[in-house]
């Protein structure tokens, strides 16, 4: 396993109680089995004004799914046993938690970025970046989700066909079940309707502005084109009609005009 840079946290051999430890501003939910690097990970955090409820493996935090309901951002390890971090992002998906996930892990593979990505994560950190790298991309995207999340508001938006409100989404009067991650993507789209959205743009919706991951452009611009495919298909499941995003290579994705008056 690659080593974080957890300084201080090494003092604390006892692990922290089941109960939420900490009383910061900031709520994460950690998913490691080592136990030593979860326990000295909890302590850095909670100096770092979280409050940390972690779980040893996916069967612990799926028996308590409140904690994951209720918390500002996930912190899942790639590698964990039984159910891998990336079918336990399935399984909370699939549970309607729509806080962002950040996979954490040792082995920092390309593939395993991108097949991250193409499933709904918002980040993807390797361990060896240290824990101060780890706590600056947690807090922006807590504070990203937090933004988008004001500007959502508890007001329906309508776009035709479209409504939007609080992280979900209907067609048609039919509810399609979108991540948190597409659900952006959509409401950024609808939100611009007959304006083409670039990539970049649509990629710092997918994640906060500025964010890198992959190599090069090609890496964030594939990463949409799966993004906006999962989302059609969506679309399509329940319409198989659904025409209204429409792309333009070289540029991005437009939401039709003719689909938000409609």
């Amino acid at each position: 396993m690659a080593e974080m840079n957890v300084g201080r946290a090494s003092r604390h051999p006892a692990s922290l109680p089941d109960s939420l430890a900490g009383c910061g501003k900031y709520r994460v939910v950690v998913v490691e089995d080592d136990d030593d690097y979860r326990v000295a990970l909890e302590h850095e955090l909670i100096e770092r004004d979280f409050a940390v409820r972690s779980f040893a493996d996916a069967a612990g935090l799926l028996a308590d799914a409140q904690s994951a309901a209720t918390a500002d951002v996930l912190l899942l390890d790639w590698t964990l046993p039984h159910t891998p971090g990336i079918d336990l992002l399935s399984r909370i998906m699939e549970r309607g938690i729509r806080a962002p996930v950040a996979f954490l892990t040792g082995h920092a593979f390309t593939a395993n970025e991108h097949l991250a990505f193409d499933r709904g994560a918002a980040d993807f950190i390797d361990k060896a970046r240290g824990v101060d790298v780890l706590v600056r991309r947690l807090i922006r995207l807590i504070e990203t989700s937090r933004t988008q999340g004001a500007i959502r508001g508890d007001t329906a938006q309508r776009y035709g066909e479209l409504w939007l409100r609080i992280g979900r989404a209907q067609w048609r009067g039919v509810d399609i079940d979108l991540t948190l991650c597409e659900f952006n993507v959509v409401q950024l789209l609808a939100s611009n309707a007959g304006q083409w959205v670039t990539y970049r743009q649509i990629y710092d919706r997918m994640h906060y502005v500025g964010f890198i991951a992959g190599h090069g452009d090609d890496g964030y611009q594939s990463n949409v084109r799966s993004t906006i495919k999962r989302i059609r298909s969506k679309f399509r499941a329940n319409d198989p009609e659904f025409t209204a995003i429409r792309n333009h290579a070289g540029i991005g994705y437009c939401w039709s005009a003719s689909a938000e008056t409609a």
